[in-house]
């Protein structure tokens, strides 16, 4: 017993100084679908995907209003087309939609890639941003995802203005 009593008090000591510690630590929150939405770089980003994607959705619309015309050619004159002709056409229309569904397959999958390229660059901005933030502000520890979050320590509005100028 004797023995005991020295190392409750010292437990006791070191919880205490454990959960004074905690009271002081500074906490921050990022909210990542805020930058994704809200930031100038992923706006700059959108545009850019855009117009760098838009020749190739347009030859998709042309494509697929192709077959749409074909289709309705095959429908409307199917009663007076030899059966050579009937079959030609849906061979050719078969093969239409076979290269539109590889293109449009294609297409989402190149703009998922560069989509993904763009927002690790803005990640990895938005990361040395943060980092900026915390070390000049004295946090202890910034979080990016939580189940509740008091709007005191969200410093999205922080990082959104400091992408925005280029920092």
């Amino acid at each position: 017993m004797k023995h005991l009593l020295p190392a409750i008090a010292a437990i006791g000591l070191a919880l205490g100084l454990v959960v004074a510690e905690a009271a002081e630590m500074k906490i921050g929150f990022i909210d990542i679908q805020r930058l994704q939405r809200e930031s100038a770089p992923a706006e700059r980003a959108s545009k850019q995907l855009e117009k760098e994607f838009a020749p190739r959705l347009q030859e998709l619309q042309r494509r697929e209003n192709q077959i749409k015309t074909l289709q309705a050619q095959i429908e409307k004159e199917a009663m007076t087309m030899s059966e050579s002709d009937r079959r030609a056409k849906e061979q050719e229309l078969a093969r239409m939609t076979l290269d539109f569904q590889r293109m449009q397959r294609e297409y989402r999958e190149d703009l998922n890639l560069r989509r993904n390229q763009e927002l690790a660059s803005l990640f990895e901005r938005a990361n040395n941003v943060v980092k900026q933030i915390a070390e000049a502000e004295n946090f202890d520890l910034i979080i990016q995802e939580a189940v509740y979050r008091n709007s005191r320590i969200d410093i999205t509005d922080k990082v959104l203005k400091a992408l925005a100028e280029g920092k």
